[in-house]
């Protein structure tokens, strides 16, 4: 175990190497225009540049933990981190569409061995009674690339080439080597535990065609038979992989974990969390840039209001765990979360950005009350020696809640808008998306027919909000049935069974 100041200086190591992430994942959105011209890319090839990444991600998280488990978490941390910095300087300097989507897929391999090792690591180095204290922190830099991506990419690509807003992953990644050698300790799970290649091809196999068809689902319409077909072919791959894991003699995943309700509804419900703060995070962007008039530098500002209501109610949070567990405090976050979205449903194309200001901070606080608890009550139902691939099981699930969450929200928005417009002067090209729409009404000189436009898009913005907050209800509700009390620890829970496919902590080897 590390000295008590070298945990917290390895959790600063491992929250950096999460930031150039979250860095990564909104950056691009902000460069998108601009590769669309100088690389001369297609509306494909920018859908690519995202896909590329994101499959790949949800192909090697499972896999990820489980070598991180096998040949030791520091080891494989500092590999990713190095691959994640070098696949970043290759997305800066790419000449080609081809180039770029290739350098963005090998991007989301770094990132999957990053982002289920890091948490795992936390399970290792802190006690339980540590762990939601080191959580907040994780999770806050987590956050912190929503509004970073678009302030720095906007300064960025206002005063450089579009390749810097790939290239500032660089010191970040450098930092973070520097900083996980030093104070990362090594740690290891079972490493004579045999591998399990069928479940690794069945779960990748699961993952990529359920994250892809939603996808696709999201930009085509859930009546496109190619997307539909895609997702439902994933989802029997990952009953298959549920079937085969419960016969193999050495399963990737123990199935044993879905048996702690710990575990089971923290994941559940960080999942749940995720998918309504898209609500916000999937329009809020539209709305500053194109119902306001601002620009990606003015975007990035206007949502840090989400990170400081998260960081507050992360302090708050940890605080009120302690005394009233985290059924309590999970099912608050989640209530708070859809009272913020709800506010925000009465926002219209003439609202201040106060009455903006006020809701999205009272939903970051939701927020930052929900997921370090959730995440604490699911990490600490895991047994040391499997808390790589317990914690790439995690990721995996809210990985696709995620992408059926913007799938679902943007279908819904898309599909309001359009209905709004339906009937006016708008040529169909631009009843695509408000940014279309906004454009050629500008263009056209039409005051009456931007105003349309707008209502028609803060009316779809409305409606995911409503969505997004009904599932924040469902969850609180679920989280109030379902979720303990107290954070489990793995062998002494009550509700987390032993079984030989979860030998004992001591297992565990942390040098």
């Amino acid at each position: 175990m590390a000295t008590s100041n070298s945990r917290w200086w390895a959790l600063a190591a491992l929250s950096l190497s999460t930031i150039a992430i979250g860095l990564d994942s909104t950056v691009l959105s902000v460069a998108l225009p601009t590769l669309a011209g100088d690389l001369r890319a297609t509306t494909g090839d920018l859908q690519w540049f995202t896909t590329s990444y994101l499959l790949v991600l949800a192909a090697v998280l499972l896999p990820a933990g489980m070598l991180g488990d096998r040949f030791g978490r520091k080891r494989m941390l500092l590999g990713a981190l190095v691959l994640f910095g070098a696949a970043s300087a290759a997305c800066s300097y790419a000449t080609t569409s081809g180039q770029l989507v290739a350098a963005r897929a090998v991007l989301g391999l770094g990132a999957a061995v990053i982002m289920p090792l890091s948490s795992a690591v936390l399970t290792v180095i802190f006690d339980p009674e540590e762990r939601g204290r080191a959580l907040t922190v994780w999770v806050t830099a987590n956050t912190l690339g929503i509004p970073l991506g678009p302030l720095v990419g906007g300064y960025l690509l206002d005063h450089f080439w579009w390749g810097s807003v790939f290239l500032i992953n660089v010191p970040l990644v450098i930092a973070g080597v520097v900083a996980v050698a030093l104070w990362v300790p090594e740690s290891h799970g079972d490493r004579k535990r045999r591998f399990d290649p069928l479940g690794v091809l069945l779960s990748a196999g699961g993952l990529v065609a359920v994250t892809y068809g939603v996808i696709e689902a999201g930009e085509r319409g859930w009546t496109d038979a190619r997307a539909v077909l895609t997702a439902v072919a994933g989802a029997v791959l990952l009953v298959i992989f549920g079937w085969w894991q419960r016969r193999a003699q050495a399963p990737l995943v123990d199935l044993a974990l879905f048996r702690s309700r710990a575990f089971t509804w923290g994941a559940l419900l960080a999942t749940v969390a995720s998918f309504a703060m898209f609500g916000l995070l999937f329009a809020l962007p539209l709305f500053f840039q194109e119902i306001g008039g601002n620009d990606a530098f003015g975007t990035g500002l206007r949502l840090l209001p989400v990170i400081g209501g998260l960081m507050v109610g992360a302090r708050i949070g940890g605080k009120l765990e302690n005394r009233l567990g985290a059924k309590a405090v999970v099912t608050a976050g989640l209530l708070l979360i859809a009272g913020g979205l709800l506010l925000g449903t009465a926002t219209g194309p003439d609202s201040g950005y106060g009455f903006v200001a006020i809701w999205i901070t009272l939903a970051g606080i939701g927020l930052g009350l929900t997921m370090p608890p959730a995440m604490n009550a699911a990490l600490g139902a895991l047994s040391r020696e499997r808390s790589g691939v317990g914690s790439g099981l995690i990721q995996a699930m809210r990985q696709v809640g995620s992408a059926i969450g913007v799938a679902v929200l943007g279908t819904v928005l898309n599909s309001a808008y359009r209905d709004g417009v339906d009937g006016s002067a708008l040529p169909d090209t631009a009843r695509d998306s408000v940014s279309a729409g906004v454009a050629v009404a500008r263009r056209l000189g039409d005051p009456g027919l931007l105003d349309v436009v707008r209502s028609a898009f803060t009316d779809g913005m409305a409606l995911t909000m409503l969505v997004a907050a009904v599932v924040a209800v469902c969850g609180a509700v679920l989280s109030m049935i379902f979720l303990p009390g107290r954070p489990a620890r793995a062998g002494d829970a009550p509700d987390v069974p032993r079984t030989p496919l979860s030998p004992p902590a001591a297992a565990e080897s942390t040098v």
